[in-house]
């Protein structure tokens, strides 16, 4: 790097450091902050325990947002400082010390720049991800599994928590339906762009004549939604079957009928859960991924009909991603029109530049 491209990176993270500032408005930051400590110093505010949580949240995320943009904003600033008192007085060495640290320092734009796209009313809620193969047996089944595993190990990446909601495991290999709660900070937001099919080309491991094979997975993404929010489901709206869980748990798992599968009769909607020995809690949970869905469904209308695009099927033609492992190697998004040749790293969790460049250029578009 040289001076003329240096002198061009700092004009344009100061540019994109001049447009996060006037989406984050840290003076209404600041504001709102001051407006919380005045609550918190009057007793009767912690006497309404749910209120006072919800508070407690939105200080914490409002004061993680701020600090993070002033280390950003400070960070750009010095970079610039120093850039000129380095060429004023000719001094190399931190000439080329700010050049080995400008990396670093588009990647910490960047991730303000993220920052700042994951402020939507959901994206800091936890995530409800369900994943179903498309037709083509064991082969998708496999796939599904392997698209399970890839999120599992993107969430440990993250140290988010992971639940198993509901695992239906395949005859073969693979899974024929999967439902993980993942909780963390802002889990929704970065997993909502997963939302759509995935598609795999491969040499398939189950055929004896190695022929390449082309696989269908779709994903869900939710957020988990808050009590606050008010989605009424009525008793006739809805069916309940009971049956026997076939996931790990333990014997009882396969001699009482304590899983449940809810059906929302007007939307086609299922959903399920297994994860716990008690029928009633599988219920409540289920009851809950049914609202999550519901309530991301409605979004999902909401933008399909502003954009004027149907319901797409699990199949050819519909995905929003490739991951090719023959006849070479490549993963490419539709949305941002991005190409990455580590599938394995990808299919090992390392998905975060991805999901990154699909939420900047969906921004953009």
């Amino acid at each position: 790097m040289d001076n003329y491209e240096y002198t061009e990176l700092l004009k344009n993270i100061t540019i994109k450091m001049q447009n996060i500032e006037d989406v984050v408005e840290p003076e209404k930051i600041k504001a709102r902050l001051s407006e919380i400590e005045e609550l918190e110093n009057n007793p009767e505010f912690w006497n309404d325990a749910p209120n006072a949580a919800k508070i407690q949240k939105e200080k914490t995320q409002l004061q993680r947002k701020l600090e993070k943009f002033q280390v950003a904003k400070s960070a750009v600033e010095d970079a610039v400082e120093l850039y000129e008192m380095a060429k004023e007085e000719e001094d190399e060495e931190s000439l080329q010390a700010l050049f080995d640290d400008a990396p670093s320092l588009e990647e910490q734009i960047r991730s303000m720049e993220i920052e700042v796209l994951l402020s939507g009313e959901s994206d800091s809620a936890n995530a409800i991800l369900t994943i179903h193969p498309g037709a083509g047996g064991t082969e998708s089944q496999d796939w599904a599994a392997m698209l399970l595993r890839m999120y599992k190990r993107w969430a440990e990446r993250h140290d988010f928590k992971v639940e198993m909601l509901d695992y239906q495991s395949g005859e073969e290999a693979g899974i024929k339906d999967a439902t993980l709660l993942i909780k963390g900070l802002n889990a929704y937001g970065y997993l909502k762009v997963e939302n759509g099919i995935h598609r795999l080309v491969r040499i398939s491991p189950f055929d004896s004549n190695a022929k390449r094979h082309t696989s269908f997975s779709s994903v869900m993404v939710s957020p988990e939604i808050d009590d606050d929010i008010d989605i009424v489901i009525e008793d006739k709206d809805i069916r309940i079957d009971t049956y026997r869980a076939s996931g790990a748990g333990g014997q009882h798992v396969n001699k009482t009928e304590s899983a449940i599968r809810i059906t929302h009769i007007k939307t086609g909607v299922v959903v399920q859960c297994q994860n716990d020995r008690s029928q009633h809690k599988n219920k409540a949970t289920a009851m809950k991924m049914l609202k999550s869905r519901l309530y991301e469904l409605e979004l999902e209308e909401q933008k399909a009909a502003e954009a004027g695009i149907a319901k797409s099927e699990i199949g050819w033609g519909h995905q929003i991603r490739s991951y090719v492992m023959q006849p070479y190697q490549q993963v490419k998004d539709t949305r941002s029109n991005e190409a990455y040749s580590n599938v394995s790293a990808i299919l090992d969790g390392d998905i975060d530049t991805m999901i990154e460049g699909v939420l900047i250029s969906m921004n953009r578009a």
